[in-house]
C-alpha cells in the first residue's frame, strides 16, 4: 500500500481526481484531524457478471424485510458508518472525510443505498460514482443482513444503469461470500481506465 501526505481539508474536485487516479483518502481514527491519501498494491473489486448472492440471503430477501431508499439521507449512512460496535472500535472517518463526502453528495457525485425497516434506518452504504464506476466507500447494518441486502441493490442498480467497474478498495472474508477478488494494481488501473471512458448516472 502506497501512501502519500496527509491533508486537513480536501477539495471536492481534488477528491475526484484522486479517484479517476486511482487513489482514495482514508484517516487513521475519528478524532485524527489528518487525512492520507491510498493507492493499493492490489485493489478489491466485485466483477459485477460474477456477483453472488448466497443461497440464504436469497431466502431472506423473498421476505421484503426492508425498504430500500437510494440517496435518501445521506447524513444518517454516513453517521451510520461510523458508530463504533462490538466488532469495530475504532473508525476512519472523521471530519474531513465526513466533510469531503457530504459535498460530493451535494454535487451529485457521491451516493447512498439505504435499508428502512418501520421508519427507521437499520443499514445502508455508501460510495463514489464517476463515469462508468462506483467506489464503495462503507456500510453498516443495524439489523441483520440489512447492509448485504443494501449491497445486493446496489449491484442491481449498477447493473441497470450501465456501470462497468465496483471497487471495493480492499477484500474481506465478508466481500468475498459476494466474489469479490483482489487484482493488482496495473490491471485495476486498466480497468479503470475504461470505466472512465463512457457516463453512467447513479
Amino acid at each position: 500500500m502506497q501512501a502519500f501526505p496527509p491533508a486537513f481539508r480536501i477539495d471536492p474536485d481534488i477528491l475526484l481526481r484522486a479517484y479517476a487516479s486511482g487513489i482514495f483518502p482514508m484517516a487513521e481514527r475519528e478524532d485524527d484531524p489528518e487525512v492520507f491519501w491510498v493507492r493499493p498494491e492490489k485493489r478489491g473489486i466485485i466483477p459485477l457478471d460474477a456477483f453472488h448472492v448466497p443461497r440464504s440471503l436469497q431466502k431472506f430477501m423473498r421476505r421484503n424485510p426492508f425498504e430500500v431508499r437510494y440517496d435518501y439521507d445521506f447524513e444518517g449512512v454516513i453517521s451510520g458508518c461510523a458508530e463504533k460496535t462490538p466488532d469495530r472500535e475504532e473508525t476512519w472517518i472523521n471530519a474531513p472525510i465526513r466533510e469531503a463526502y457530504t459535498r460530493l453528495f451535494e454535487l451529485g457525485f457521491c451516493h447512498t443505498v439505504e435499508a428502512w425497516r418501520d421508519g427507521r434506518l437499520v443499514g445502508g452504504l455508501y460510495g463514489v460514482s464517476l463515469g462508468r464506476a462506483f467506489f464503495g466507500e462503507s456500510m453498516f447494518s443495524r439489523e441483520t443482513n440489512a447492509s448485504k441486502v443494501c449491497l445486493v441493490h446496489l449491484v442491481e442498480r449498477l447493473r441497470e444503469k450501465g456501470f462497468v467497474l465496483l471497487d471495493t478498495q480492499f477484500t474481506t472474508e465478508h466481500l468475498k461470500r459476494f466474489g469479490a477478488i483482489d487484482v493488482p494494481r496495473k490491471r485495476y488501473e486498466g480497468m479503470l481506465a475504461k470505466a472512465l471512458e463512457g457516463t453512467a448516472i447513479f
